[in-house]
């Protein structure tokens, strides 16, 4: 026989066995006990948290010959002709691939005529969001007048994308996001039904991952288990079927960050790219990580209220005081930024690494959070006695040293410093249009500046070592060039070089074409004397 996955086979088949949701289940079966079943209902909440399984049981219910405290009995004919998929009496239809005005017009055609067998016919509409305005439309009639005998149960992801006119003719049931306790609860009930081994850590942890919904736990729970057969599942073995990483690992992804260690933060992505982790779950488990830390500093919440272990928790107190609640807030933002783009992004590795620049660096940003980060930072290290220099305090220096520091002079042609001034005026503009074609280089390429050369050419100019490293990765400098010959409307060469922060920038001279003829003509070499 083939092989029935877990969310499958243990789908609730009466309202009792449904998980979370127990203002609805009580409310429905309150309805059908007391005979005060609508005509129209609309269930909305994310994935996996129960709306079709309920539409199902709600279904059999209102049909079953021998209901028994709202639920089905599951033994007459109605029931068995319902769980078989042979009724006619319960219709599933697909909305996003059912969607247009010609479907909800069979559906309109159908309900003219009474139930042979059992007294509603129910229709379930799943996703019905993805229905066309057409189809919309067409279904109000129906939905506002339906005959006795009809029941329409509606399933969302995203009620917003619903017409008002739709809305108001059901009733509305936002089924909840279920606790990680609940969860867990559920799927060690099914593990222990399934001889499957597997201690509180792991559980936990697929709970935690399936964020709320029931069957991506029941789902997690099942391809880990098929990994790891006959096995006992342990923590270890969840992150390595997910493709996670433990928390010492994200331990030390925060503490690298803390201390504003580009280079061990680039290694860490190293490591976790080497380790065959994906990105995305790795954002994702980071910013957990985070939340807890950020839990920790300021509510002081203890390892029951986090669902963590003492070990855990006791290295979340030490790394409290490294950072503050700002800088925490600050990261989990950036991470969560980066998530986001991270799911249309064909590099998510170069996402990562701009990202982590970012934290380490508050300097690189101009907002309110970057510069509390920079302060946080700042303070503690005044506090553990480290001497902190301003950048605007004159630094001692040896003469010579004041002879490098003098800024070059750079003589142009007329054309070529015009054409300077107007890329210098419009560099923010440029770099914004190259991020809106690839984000990851344009990010790379703000604060920078050009700078002419001689010849015609420009260079971009980086005060992050970092930055220009990636931007030769990612050919971000291919991408400028082009944005400026559109602009320029002419051939211009690119080449980009790293500098310290604070070197002068040159000193443009304007010169005729005949001075530069003069300037830069060969010597040639003669017997002649005078």
């Amino acid at each position: 026989m083939a092989y029935t996955a877990l969310y499958r086979k243990w789908r609730p088949t009466v309202f009792e066995d449904v998980k979370g949701q127990d203002a609805i289940v009580t409310t429905l079966k309150n309805q059908i006990r007391h005979g005060r079943i609508g005509h129209a209902y609309l269930f909305c909440g994310t994935r996996g948290t129960g709306k079709t399984t309920v539409a199902k049981i709600l279904a059999r219910a209102v049909n079953c010959e021998n209901p028994q405290n709202g639920n089905a009995c599951g033994e007459c004919a109605a029931c068995r002709a319902i769980a078989s998929g042979a009724s006619m009496n319960v219709v599933e239809i697909d909305a996003a691939s059912n969607n247009g005005v010609d479907n909800v017009r069979e559906i309109r055609e159908e309900v003219q005529y009474s139930p042979a067998q059992g007294k509603y016919r129910v229709y379930i509409i799943d996703e019905v969001h993805m229905l066309s305005p057409g189809a919309f439309n067409a279904l109000l009639k129906t939905l506002e007048e339906p005959p006795s005998y009809v029941i329409f149960i509606l399933a969302t992801t995203e009620p917003n994308r619903i017409p008002v006119t739709v809305l108001s003719r059901c009733q509305r049931y936002d089924f909840k996001r279920i606790s990680t306790d609940t969860l867990k609860d559920r799927i060690r009930e099914l593990a222990d039904r399934e001889g499957i081994a597997a201690d509180d850590a792991a559980l936990s942890y697929i709970a935690r991952k399936a964020d709320g919904g029931m069957r991506d736990a029941i789902s997690l729970l099942d391809q880990c288990a098929a990994f790891y057969m006959e096995e006992t599942l342990t923590y270890e073995k969840v992150l390595a079927v997910l493709g996670a990483v433990d928390n010492e690992q994200l331990s030390r992804m925060a503490r690298s960050a803390f201390a504003g260690d580009v280079t061990a933060l680039l290694a860490e992505i190293d490591t976790v790219v080497a380790d065959g982790k994906d990105l995305s779950v790795y954002v994702q488990d980071l910013i957990w990580y985070l939340r807890n830390l950020l839990l920790v500093s300021t509510s002081g919440a203890g390892a029951e209220q986090l669902d963590i272990s003492y070990e855990d928790l006791a290295r979340l107190q030490e790394e409290q005081s490294l950072t503050d609640p700002n800088g925490i807030m600050r990261m989990i933002r950036i991470l969560s930024e980066t998530f986001n783009r991270m799911r249309n992004a064909a590099n998510k590795r170069v996402l990562l690494e701009i990202a982590v620049m970012k934290i380490a660096a508050p300097e690189t940003e101009e907002d309110i959070s970057a510069a509390l980060d920079r302060i946080g930072r700042l303070e503690r290290k005044l506090a553990e006695g480290i001497v902190v220099r301003s950048a605007a305090e004159p630094q001692p220096k040896e003469a010579p040293a004041k002879q490098e520091n003098k800024p070059p002079v750079v003589e142009l042609k007329k054309a070529d410093y015009e054409d300077l001034m107007l890329v210098k005026k419009n560099w923010k503009t440029l770099i914004m249009q190259v991020a809106s074609e690839d984000y990851p280089s344009g990010d790379v390429l703000r604060n920078t500046r050009p700078e002419p050369r001689e010849d015609g050419a420009l260079t971009v100019v980086f005060f992050d070592i970092n930055k220009y490293n990636i931007s030769v990765r990612i050919g971000a400098l291919d991408r400028l060039r082009e944005q400026l010959q559109a602009f320029l409307k002419k051939e211009i060469s690119v080449e980009g070089r790293a500098v310290r922060e604070g070197t002068p920038e040159p000193v443009y001279r304007v010169v005729s074409d005949e001075d530069l003829a003069v300037f830069h003509m060969d010597i040639e070499e003669t017997d002649d004397f005078v």
